[in-house]
């Protein structure tokens, strides 16, 4: 597909800044983890929370006391969300020494930290073990039962399956189907073109 518009919250969102578009209501993390060098977990999520900073750059250099208040409700809430992916007391640890799954427990929360109205996962499971993986399937379905939409990309069929609301699946860039994990289990298309044909029936 090489043409077509993107919107949400009925407003086109192409050609918008990062920044612009969290402050719409969206937040998104990475297949390849995205975290910020020499940055403890809690600094990195603080840097999430900041998109919906009230205080501007001179109220910040100038020291305000309103920057000062913000900055400790901040932290106060990039500290609860590390708590609720269960790593709180890592919260001091440089985030890129910490273990493969503790990473994209911070890159989460993260997201979280900007208080979207859309999630998007990019390959949540990826390079987890199948403990990570069980745990990354609970944590998503707390964001969701929060009122938080989430859009999961992901090639691990079981956590698809185990978590979804509905399924769209995508073969070459175009649509295939759209519809409950159960009918996309039984789609005849979808069989056909990702587990292939039995040749004997």
């Amino acid at each position: 597909m090489t043409s077509g518009t993107i919107a949400f919250q009925g407003m086109e969102i192409q050609g918008r800044k990062t920044h612009q578009i969290a402050r719409l209501g969206m937040a998104r993390t990475f297949q390849n983890i995205k975290l910020f060098h020499g940055m403890t977990a809690l600094e990195c999520v603080m840097v999430g929370r900041h998109v919906q900073s009230r205080n501007g750059f001179f109220a910040g250099m100038f020291s305000l006391p309103s920057a000062w208040k913000e900055e400790r409700a901040i932290r106060s809430r990039a500290m609860e969300l590390l708590e609720f992916m269960q790593i709180g007391d890592l919260a001091h640890v440089e985030a890129t020494s910490l273990a493969f799954g503790q990473q994209r427990a911070v890159e989460m929360a993260r997201a979280l930290a900007a208080e979207p109205q859309l999630l998007l996962l990019d390959e949540p499971a990826a390079g987890l073990n199948i403990y990570e993986t069980a745990e990354v399937a609970r944590l998503i379905c707390t964001i969701r039962d929060m009122g938080i939409t989430v859009l999961l990309v992901e090639h691990d069929m079981s956590l698809v399956m185990d978590i979804s609301d509905e399924i769209v699946v995508l073969s070459f860039g175009s649509k295939l189907a759209e519809d409950t994990p159960a009918n996309i289990q039984k789609n005849a298309e979808v069989i056909k073109i990702y587990l292939g044909e039995d040749d004997e029936v």
